[in-house]
Parts: structure tokens; C-alpha cells; sequence
């Protein structure tokens, strides 16, 4: 199958899942900073992550993969020789999933904000009334009702951002789009070799909706659902 080269793309496919898994992580550090940052009192915290969400949002991701890794790298060098120190090599893994990780921080900051926004302010209230410190209130008040608010929207994220690893290719990561690439090279037959890349995308994705549809209807359970 694929002539013979169906243990290399899927030996691709750990990358792609490893990459997907640590970006979310990342954008979700983000996310819960960019939240709070919109939500805070401060002016100047909130311009600096409207700022955030707005250009990163407005920018093409595969733009800014490049001016990261190759802009990013330049600029870093560029401060380490003014300190004498030896050239620094970022791995294409750790800055794939940096970028896609800040990325998808701006698109999950709305999603956060959406969700803490969604909770009565009343509950809040009514925490620190009886002597909560602001950071149980986030804790055991809005972090555990935000989780349902947040669960449509993060897994939409989610969703774009599994397809979005494809771009880590662009810079050298040999994930399984990359393989698929050097395969399809190899034997004239590119339509084959991306039919199966786009199949493989297509399991990860349907099985990641029914996964996260169980985990919605988990953090649902008491609430009732609304028909229009």
C-alpha cells in the first residue's frame, strides 16, 4: 500500500499529533492570559491584549510561521552575538509548535473571555462576599463553569489547529505532510499520497468531535438545554 511508504507517513503521524498536543497546551497558557489580561482592570493590560488578539488574528498563519522561525531566529542570534555567545539553532519542532501554540493563544483568548463572561457576575459577588480571595474565585467559582462556556468554541480551535501542523513542513519538520511530500516526489504520484494525508487528517478530526461532543454533554450534565 502506497508503495511501501505507509510506516513512514503514519511514523509522520506521531509528529503531527505531538506537535497538535504541545501547541494546544501552549495556546491555552495564552488563551487564559489574553482572558484575564481583556478582563483586567488595568487599561494598559487590556490595550496590550486587544493588540494581540487583533494583529495575530489578522495575519495569514503560514506569514507568520515564516517571520517567526526565520525572523525570530535572526533576532534572537542577533542578541546573542552582542553577548559573545555561541549561535543558537532553534529546532523546527520547538518553533512549530511555539508559533502554532501562539497563534491559536489569540483565538483562544475570546473563547475564554466569552466563556468567564457567560457566568452570572452575581456568583463572583457573592464569593468574595463571604471572604474569597480573588484567586479561589477564579479557582473554585468561574474556572470550573467556564470549562462548559468554552468546551463549542476550544474545540472548534482545536479542530483548525490539527490542520494547521501541516505548515510545520514549510519549515523542515518532518511531520507526515512532509513525508508525504517526499513520497509523492519519489513515485510521480502526488494525488495518491495527499488523498491519503487528507484521510488520515479527516480520522484524527472525527474522532476528536466525538470526543469532545462527550466531554461537552460531561460538563453539561444538570444544565438544560434551550431549543429554538
Amino acid at each position: 500500500m502506497l508503495h511501501g511508504y505507509l510506516p513512514a507517513i503514519l511514523g509522520g503521524l506521531w509528529v503531527t499529533l505531538s506537535v497538535a498536543a504541545l501547541s494546544l497546551a501552549v495556546a491555552c497558557v495564552f488563551g487564559l492570559l489574553g482572558a484575564a489580561a481583556k478582563l483586567s482592570p488595568a487599561r494598559g493590560v487590556r490595550w496590550l491584549a486587544d493588540a494581540y488578539t487583533t494583529v495575530i488574528r489578522g495575519l495569514p498563519e503560514l506569514v507568520l510561521m515564516l517571520a517567526i522561525f526565520y525572523g525570530g531566529q535572526i533576532l534572537l542570534n542577533d542578541l546573542v552575538e552582542a553577548r559573545g555567545w555561541d549561535y543558537i539553532d532553534v529546532p523546527p519542532f520547538a518553533a512549530g509548535v511555539l508559533t502554532i501554540g501562539f497563534i491559536y493563544g489569540a483565538y483562544l483568548t475570546e473563547t475564554f473571555r466569552g466563556a468567564i463572561l457567560a457566568i452570572p457576575r452575581g456568583q463572583a459577588e457573592a464569593a468574595q462576599a463571604f471572604g474569597m480571595t480573588r484567586r479561589q474565585v477564579w479557582r473554585r467559582i468561574l474556572l470550573p463553569q467556564m470549562v462548559r462556556h468554552a468546551i463549542p468554541g476550544f474545540s472548534n480551535n482545536w479542530l483548525v489547529m490539527v490542520k494547521a501542523t501541516a505548515l510545520v513542513s514549510i519549515i523542515g519538520l518532518d511531520d507526515m505532510v512532509h513525508r508525504a511530500n517526499l513520497a509523492s516526489a519519489a513515485t510521480r504520484e502526488p494525488f495518491t499520497f495527499f488523498v491519503a494525508i487528507g484521510a488520515i487528517y479527516l480520522a484524527i478530526t472525527t474522532v476528536s468531535i466525538v470526543l469532545l461532543s462527550r466531554l461537552e454533554k460531561r460538563y453539561s450534565l444538570g444544565v438544560k438545554a434551550v431549543s429554538f
